[in-house]
């Protein structure tokens, strides 16, 4: 059993990259346990190994005495002489201790306590190979899963995918490939964790920049990203080099570059929009294709207020907000999205004028200049004949009369309402 061990350490030396000593040294503090388990408190206790004979050694260093009165410190003059000739009164002797069967019991400690160790020095490896790789996109193939969580097989190495950080609309089944992005490596109580993502909005940053050249190389740079996974993402970027179409250079020839990202993401909408320092222009250009009619700024309260005619208010907004609130986030602003009212209210303070003008030109009260407004008979110019101004506003014959008469005489005198 002894020459299993010595094969487990060149075997975890060579195929694990863990080293001996370190393994040794785990080994010897486990059996050193055992051994004063089995022993007792026995003074400066120690095990040796020989690699030569396969055999564990358990020594004690005693005291050379005349007369013993503590046998876990001390051994007689009589006993040690048998030992190391020569001894005297006072000297340290090493004396062997090693109880029955105790190699037996020695090899199971040392392969209990190797596990452990390469267990351990495994979880150590995971965080210094990753530790530095938070913020990178990494490939793996779904192992299995954790309730809702998924754990996503690295090579070596195992990620967990939270169900926070999942797409709600993609499904997985074991074996499939996945890319994701690394969030974080945590080193907590059951070792270090690779956290993944794939509903990160820097997952869409990363794959941009190695989509990208230009982005890459920072001609092109990503100003601010808004994402609802598995739905939309809006990404701002911009160039200080003038020659440099930022827009043009993320979509790619014939949409080569973006198609590519959007077929990672599942077909999720991504919109491209040229950033701007101004926020208005920012605001117009992630709210597009909706067109705005005006656009109010409240710089204390970072709030921004939008009109737009009635047939682009849905457009504007988006599927249940969406629209306007990834612009919200995108800009970092509050954006409040309002149907844009001064046609009607114009149209209405037009009303109000004719009906005043009627009342002024007709003598009439302001019910019958507004039942002649709502009708159509808005100016004296286009005032019906008595019998429809009767059917009208509901007057008499006689009133109705006198009522087209006064309108008569206003135009005549060149009055109009």
């Amino acid at each position: 059993m002894n020459s299993e061990i010595l094969a487990g350490l060149d075997f975890f030396e060579r195929d694990k990259g863990i080293k001996r000593e370190v393994l040794l040294e785990a080994m010897n503090n486990a059996l050193l346990t055992a051994a004063r388990k089995a022993v007792g408190p026995a003074r400066d206790l120690r095990v040796e190994f020989d690699p030569k004979t396969s055999t564990f050694k358990t020594i004690a260093k005693l005291i050379v005495v005349d007369k013993v009165t503590n046998k876990h410190d001390e051994i007689s003059l009589n006993e040690a002489l048998k030992l190391v000739p020569a001894t005297v009164v006072g000297e340290e002797i090493d004396v062997l201790v090693t109880p029955k069967d105790f190699g037996r019991i020695a090899a199971q400690t040392a392969r209990q306590a190797m596990m452990q160790r390469i267990r351990q020095a495994e979880r150590e490896l995971i965080y210094e190979e990753f530790k530095d790789r938070a913020g990178e996109i990494v490939t793996g193939t779904v192992r299995r899963f954790e309730r809702s969580d998924v754990i996503v097989d690295l090579g070596k190495f195992e990620g967990i995918m939270p169900n926070r950080e999942r797409v709600a609309t993609e499904e997985y089944t074991i074996g499939d490939r996945v890319r994701a992005y690394v969030v974080a490596v945590e080193n907590g109580i059951r070792g270090p964790e690779i956290i993944l993502s794939r509903s990160h909005p820097n997952f869409v940053r990363r794959l941009f920049e190695m989509e990208v050249a230009e982005i890459a190389d920072r001609t092109v740079e990503v100003k601010g990203i808004a994402r609802e996974a598995g739905h939309r993402t809006k990404i701002a970027v911009w160039s200080a080099n003038e020659k440099v179409d930022p827009v043009g250079a993320c979509v790619g020839m014939r949409g080569a570059r973006v198609k590519n990202i959007v077929r990672e993401l599942n077909n999720e909408k991504v919109d491209i929009i040229r950033w701007s320092a101004d926020i208005k222009e920012l605001v117009i250009e992630a709210l597009k294709p909706a067109k705005i009619k005006t656009i109010t700024l409240d710089e204390a309260r970072k709030n921004v207020v939008i009109k737009v005619e009635d047939d682009q208010l849905s457009l504007a907004i988006g599927k249940r907000g969406q629209n306007a609130r990834l612009t919200s986030r995108l800009c970092g602003w509050d954006i409040s999205i309002e149907k844009d009212e001064s046609v009607r209210e114009a149209f209405e303070q037009n009303v109000e004028k004719g009906i005043a003008g009627l009342m002024k030109a007709l003598s009439v009260s302001e019910e019958i200049a507004r039942k002649l407004t709502e009708s159509g008979m808005n100016s004296v110019e286009v005032l019906g004949e008595p019998q429809d101004i009767c059917d009208v506003t509901g007057c008499d014959l006689a009133t109705a009369e006198q009522i087209y008469a006064a309108g008569q005489a206003a135009v005549a005198a060149g009055q109009h309402a």
